[in-house]
């Protein structure tokens, strides 16, 4: 099979050019700043000059104010990349995508990069297999780092302890093994969180920002969350997104719905301090909303400064007045503005039948699809939907199933179906508006000897063999 038929396979019809590798990328870079007498240490060369974070950004700094940033109106086309950028695989037709949290990396073996790679192949192997083009990996999960980073130390998920160097670097080894199976890889980033009580790290290495910076801190029940109301706190993010660009051939950036540690206001909220130095006085949600509007804008051109054939997606709840007043975060704005993304993929993990307890139906699969397909989206900003594999539930020793249905109020046995997951997708194909899908989360399909999972498997193997239409 050529290449052109594994784009065409997997959903892809746009050629992509021929990657540059690292090396020279750098060796280009060094000759420019001979040359050209520098650039900034965090942002890569362009070849018109575009829009680039000032010299020596760092997380001491603070965020750029929005009106200071140089967002284009239109994405940038892939004739802009500068020399010393890669080229990332550009965004589907249809985006297929599965979702590899955290939770799936803590049970690979992760103890040498010969096992990380078999453990990696395997897991993007069942991927491709199904009919997927796109793995979107969790890199950044606790203030940590799956990859060799200056900003963060090692995450406790490869070995245990955080801050261990484990002597490779397991996001170069996800990247090379992805990309030998054609498969888009998109580094999927948790901003704020830092700790949590059920699942860790329950230590933090002293090299952790959240070690140096225990002001940036704020408990909430005993998890652990950076402060989004901190200038630094948003410069620190967006400072280890570049760093992901920069070093390592992604296809993409990725952030799910976790905006904001908790939703209480006023006098006593997590937030109290930073809101009294930084609100200005302005309404206090709003301000929250504001934080995060800056965050996202400057992670987008941080991004597109980098190398604007990397997409940025984020993953918000399928409930828009959740994402508004509890987590805020403005995804309306996002959606219908050009500059702070290139597609949204809301969560939309409750049945086609689901009713809440009162009867209402407004989060029942297609209804929830259908609202979100009518919101007002910028022409550059995609839609997908994200699918939640997990009702399906996880096989347990005694043959019960954990985490089974949508919880709602009707008769759950759609999710016994063996198929929902393909009528899902089936249903967003005749759908106007959507591009594509994620799964979340692979552990769910891929459970040996359950037969429910093995059902959802081969509907979407069938059903991702067609052609959409």
């Amino acid at each position: 099979m050529n290449r052109g038929e594994k784009l065409r396979k997997h959903g892809r019809t746009e050629a992509r050019p021929a990657r540059k590798g690292r090396r020279l990328g750098l060796v280009l870079v060094l000759a420019l700043l001979l040359v050209g007498g520098g650039v900034g240490t965090l942002a890569y060369l362009r070849g018109d000059g575009g829009p680039a974070l000032p010299d020596g950004a760092g997380p001491g700094q603070a965020a750029l104010p929005l009106n200071d940033i140089a967002a284009p109106e239109q994405p940038y086309s892939a004739a802009e990349v500068g020399t010393g950028a890669y080229w990332a695989i550009p965004l589907p037709d249809e985006m297929r995508a599965m979702w590899i949290s955290f939770q799936e990396l803590e049970g690979l073996d992760l103890a040498s990069e010969p096992a990380a790679a078999e453990a990696f192949g395997q897991v993007f192997e069942e991927c491709r297999g199904l009919g997927l083009n796109t793995v979107i990996v969790m890199v950044r999960p606790y203030s940590d780092a799956l990859y060799r980073s200056a900003l963060f130390p090692f995450s406790h998920i490869i070995n245990g302890t955080q801050g261990h160097d484990p002597g490779f670097d397991p996001l170069e080894v996800m990247v090379r093994e992805a990309h030998a199976r054609d498969l888009r890889i998109e580094a999927w980033v948790i901003p704020y969180k830092i700790s949590q009580s059920w699942s860790g790290p329950h230590s933090l290495s002293d090299d952790n920002p959240a070690s140096k910076h225990p002001e940036w801190v704020v408990d909430i029940g005993g998890d652990l969350w950076y402060d989004p109301g901190i200038p630094e706190v948003r410069s620190l993010v967006r400072d280890g997104v570049l760093e992901i660009v920069q070093n390592y051939e992604v296809d993409g950036i990725h952030f799910d719905d976790y905006f904001s540690p908790d939703s209480f206001e006023g006098p006593g909220a997590f937030d109290a301090g930073s809101y009294a130095e930084h609100g200005g006085g302005a309404a206090w949600a709003d301000w929250r909303r504001a934080n995060n509007d800056d965050l996202v804008r400057s992670v987008y051109v941080a991004i597109k400064s980098a190398n604007p054939s990397v997409s940025f997606g984020i993953s918000p709840q399928g409930d828009s007045d959740v994402n508004y007043h509890q987590e805020y975060s403005d995804v309306g704005k996002w959606m219908a503005k050009p500059g702070y993304i290139d597609y949204v993929m809301p969560q939309l993990y409750e049945g086609f039948a689901h009713r809440t307890p009162d009867g209402s139906d407004a989060s029942a699969f297609e209804n929830a699809a259908a609202t979100w397909a009518a919101s007002p989206r910028d022409a550059s900003v995609r839609l997908y939907a994200g699918l939640g594999a997990y009702r399906v539930g996880l096989l347990q020793a005694d043959g019960s199933r954990f985490g089974f249905g949508d919880y709602g109020s009707n008769d759950q046995s759609e999710w016994e179906s063996g198929r929902n997951l393909a009528d899902m997708v089936s249903a967003l194909r005749s759908q106007e508006g959507y591009a594509g899908f994620a799964l979340f989360r692979h552990a769910y399909l891929f459970q040996p000897g359950d037969p429910l999972s093995q059902g959802e498997r081969t509907a979407l193997e069938e059903l991702l063999g067609q052609a959409p239409g």
